[in-house]
């Protein structure tokens, strides 16, 4: 058995199609398809159910597959231990952030290429579902995701969401110091639509003021919600993280909501692998040391400051 015929499976497994498979490793059709029968007849087990096309593995498959992730992902964990022993880190870190973190992994991502010049960060922009499914496959080294789950993953907490109502500054709420979640649902609001993990949070704290939200413009991106603000139309309510990325547009106001003063936690969180790789130790390093709450919660603060003169 050959790591290139693992990666083949894998692969395969991903992509769910020969072609697509062979085209991502790098090789003709055929070669990979005689790779992977030259690991059945050498394990002596069927691997892939074939048909027509591609019908997905066999049970023994399965296993393999899992046993394929686990073993690729060693060897990565090999190498970049081997380089930490040389010249210094290389190789590519797999940080996986769903989308309301995504303005804030800088303060995370910068200062470790800064550290590990030769080591490369790839960021995926992934729900935190599917984030757990790519820990526990080895497709992800790490990633920032909510931590109000029972997960048994490791975590490194690194702030709490704060939600504040980004509304006009002629608005009917932007007079005030502070509004309620009731208030703010009166509005006519732009908000993430209810496949985000982020929308389904502040609908609950909407039904804990005994409102309901029914935002007029859904988005599944920030930067869709955002694209609609500075017509001056419509109001939104943001995750203080946000404003790292965009600010507040011009002719708009940050109001603090009543509630609860921190919302669910964000943070790190690492897969099975024990210890973690050197590139996973060393991200996490950085982000004891990065400060990143404090960083967001100042932040938050020049902005409610230069609304209160």
């Amino acid at each position: 058995m050959q790591l290139r015929q693992l990666e083949y499976l894998v692969a395969l497994a991903r992509e769910r199609h020969f072609v697509r498979a062979a085209a991502a490793c790098y090789v003709s059709q055929p070669s990979l398809s005689a790779a992977i029968r030259r690991l059945e007849h050498e394990l002596g087990v069927p691997i892939v159910r074939r048909g027509r096309r591609y019908e997905g593995l066999t049970p023994e498959g399965e296993v393999l597959l899992a046993w394929a992730h686990r073993i690729l992902a060693e060897q990565d964990a090999l190498r970049q231990e081997l380089s930490a022993l040389g010249d210094g880190l290389t190789g590519t870190l797999r940080l996986g952030v769903v989308p309301t973190a995504l303005p804030a992994s800088f303060l995370l991502t910068t200062p470790f290429c800064e550290r590990h010049p030769r080591a490369r960060v790839s960021i995926e922009s992934l729900s935190s579902v599917d984030i757990l499914h790519g820990l526990a496959e080895f497709e992800l080294d790490v990633a920032m995701t909510y931590l109000d789950d029972d997960s048994a993953l490791r975590r490194l907490p690194l702030y709490e969401e704060r939600y504040m109502l980004l509304t006009p500054i002629d608005g009917p709420r932007a007079d005030v110091g502070t509004a309620t979640w009731s208030q703010a649902a009166t509005l006519p609001l732009c908000l993430l639509n209810s496949r985000m993990r982020n929308r389904r949070i502040i609908d609950e704290c909407f039904a804990a003021d005994g409102a309901t939200a029914a935002p007029a413009i859904e988005s599944d991106t920030v930067a869709g919600l955002y694209a609609h603000l500075p017509s001056g139309r419509w109001s939104s309510v943001i995750s203080h993280a946000w404003l790292h990325m965009f600010g507040v547009p011009e002719g708009m106001r940050v109001v603090p909501l009543e509630g609860p003063a921190h919302g669910p936690r964000v943070g790190l969180v690492t897969g099975p692998h024990d210890p973690p790789s050197v590139l996973t130790a060393a991200l996490l390093t950085v982000a004891r040391e990065a400060g990143v709450r404090e960083a967001l919660d100042d932040l938050l603060r020049t902005y409610l400051r230069g609304h209160d003169h």
